[in-house]
């Protein structure tokens, strides 16, 4: 027997810091969704817990102790064993997830194959704050540090992304470090309902991402990628992700998507970059992205 998840990439439409706990972690206010590329996760039964790692985004990735996928798996306390193998297209330390997105397709695919509930909420979120989120897998409000989940009362509309990497890594506890305020004025409560992709680009236009300014600071290059979206023809959006550096475009159709893909990549062919179209709560999850 053998299980196989996908793990779609993460994109955080909107991030507002709202405070900070005593304990030095931050409070968010963001709304996620997931966009049909990303990483995948196979499991088959082993006598021990090992772990392979394959793909083009698989250099550089260590397939030691401290990996997410294998942490996620001793979450699950003594257990039969489990030969892993993560298929890996998402660049590290990006801002769409990657990392919290294989864990929770490992947490997925062992208790699957081991016949095992999930681990408790708070074993979940000890992996880290994004971890929930990417285990819901669904247009969801993210608050707290990532443990207040509540999933979108109505669908979003149809919409595609193009996201684009020019090629850096930026480590989220120094942007975090570099904010200036840590106070922000939170979404409203509720959110309205956005019926249309006008609607939806209006909304996220008067939205924030507040790591935004301080990911640039750190690494320049998020503005080149942000602005080589914000260029390209149907663009409605252009925004950095998560604590990047992937910045994301928002596109009404598949094809002006790919399109503009296919002319960043051109011009910039050291960056990574993909189109892809965002999941909804009820998408075909066997779904690919073009790249």
């Amino acid at each position: 027997m053998e299980t196989d998840r996908p793990a779609w990439a993460k994109i955080n439409l909107t991030l507002h810091v709202t405070g900070r706990r005593a304990d030095g972690y931050h409070l968010l206010d963001s709304l996620v969704v997931f966009v049909g590329v990303g990483d995948r996760l196979r499991a088959r039964p082993a006598d021990d817990l090992t772990l392979r790692i394959t793909g083009p985004q698989a250099a550089g990735l260590s397939a030691g102790d401290d990996n997410l996928v294998l942490r996620a798996a001793r979450g699950f306390g003594p257990a039969p064993g489990a030969a892993l193998v993560l298929d890996k297209h998402l660049p590290v330390a990006s801002g769409i997830g990657g990392g919290s997105a294989d864990a929770a397709a490992t947490l997925q695919a062992l208790a699957a194959l081991w016949g095992r509930p999930l681990p408790d909420p708070a074993a979940v979120l000890a992996l880290g704050a994004d971890v929930p989120v990417c285990l819901a897998g669904r247009p969801t409000r993210m608050q707290g540090v990532g443990e207040v989940l509540t999933p979108l009362p109505h669908p979003l509309p149809p919409a595609h992304v193009v996201l684009v990497n020019p090629g850096v890594a930026v480590a989220t506890p120094a942007v975090f470090a570099r904010l200036t305020r840590r106070d922000g004025a939170p979404m409203p409560d509720p959110l309205p309902r956005l019926a249309d992709l006008e609607a939806l680009t209006d909304f996220l236009a008067a939205m924030r991402n507040d790591l935004e300014p301080a990911a640039i600071d750190l690494a320049p290059p998020v503005a080149l990628a942000r602005a080589a979206l914000a260029a390209q023809p149907g663009c409605r959006l252009a925004r950095m992700s998560g604590s990047g550096a992937t910045c994301f475009g928002l596109f009404a159709t598949q094809d002006a998507a790919q399109a503009a893909a296919r002319a960043i990549g051109a011009a910039h062919p050291g960056w990574w970059v993909a189109a892809a179209p965002v999941l909804g709560a009820d998408a075909d999850q066997t779904s690919r992205s073009t790249t």
